[in-house]
């Protein structure tokens, strides 16, 4: 039972790290230290959880008392199901719900302390304004890392090559992605990590004349850097999203936009 001796992160910073400390925690309750990790599951006590804490330890004891609790509490009764299953089916059970528990106590902290607010960046000092929501960005953070299961089931993913993520960022402008009607490149604009300044050095020139002559297919107005905008696939011209109707979160699931005019050409083949 944790009584949160630690520090209450405020920051995405402090909140990943207290993340990467309970992480470490489990991890090892679930891998060096097994062996007493098992034997302190007795199915003869109580309900009991598995707790990892911010100092990179590990504990096995009774649920909080106070409802609600502090924090989110992680999966109760783990013990109950040792002997009933085997060993590593056991250990993947207790480390996938110890995955989700380490997701709600981060997100707890989150939602706490207002991480669904946008931050507005000046991106690498080359004048382009970009809004990154801290939520987003605290998940991508903890998205880099394997999870729980992954390493105590041996299938740890290999970290994505660099080169590889900035290649498919970078496709065409018809990608449908969320994109702020910076050219081609820019569709990395949607990334929570800051893309490689040459990306944006090297077409720098042409995108200042491309934007000053985009307009909107749909209203006709004129390109504005602060304006969410996404490209047709089909026709490749460039709309604002409130002209058709399309938001940023819901252009991240769009695999290929058709604008309207030619949604209705495709209709009446």
């Amino acid at each position: 039972m944790e009584a949160i001796p630690h520090p209450i992160p405020r920051t995405v910073e402090e909140v990943f790290s207290d993340f990467k400390g309970r992480r470490s925690g489990l991890i090892k309750a679930l891998t060096t230290d097994v062996e007493k990790f098992y034997q302190q599951c007795d199915p003869d006590k109580e309900n009991l959880c598995l707790y990892g804490l911010p100092n990179e330890t590990w504990e096995v004891n009774l649920p909080v008392e106070e409802v609600p609790p502090e924090l989110p509490e992680p999966a109760l009764g783990i013990n109950f199901a040792r002997d009933g299953m085997q060993e590593k089916d056991w250990l993947s059970l207790v480390a996938v719900h110890s995955d989700s528990w380490l997701l709600a106590v981060a997100f707890y902290f989150g939602a706490r302390f207002g991480f669904g607010k946008n931050e507005r960046w000046n991106l690498l000092g080359l004048g382009m304004n970009y809004t990154w929501n801290t939520r987003k960005r605290l998940f991508q953070m903890i998205n880099e890392l394997p999870t729980i299961f992954e390493v105590v089931s041996g299938n740890v993913k290999q970290p994505k090559d660099q080169s590889a993520t900035h290649n498919n960022s970078g496709k065409s402008k018809s990608s449908g992605k969320m994109q702020s009607r910076q050219p081609e490149p820019q569709t990395k604009a949607v990334k929570v990590s800051a893309p490689p300044k040459e990306d944006y050095e090297s077409g720098e020139e042409e995108e200042e004349d491309d934007e000053q002559g985009a307009t909107c297919g749909a209203c006709g107005e004129s390109y504005g850097t602060d304006e969410f905008w996404i490209c047709c696939d089909i026709c490749e011209k460039w709309f604002h999203g409130k002209c058709v109707k399309i938001t940023p979160a819901k252009a991240e699931h769009i695999k290929q936009y058709k604008c309207p005019s030619c949604s209705g050409k495709r209709a009446r083949v």
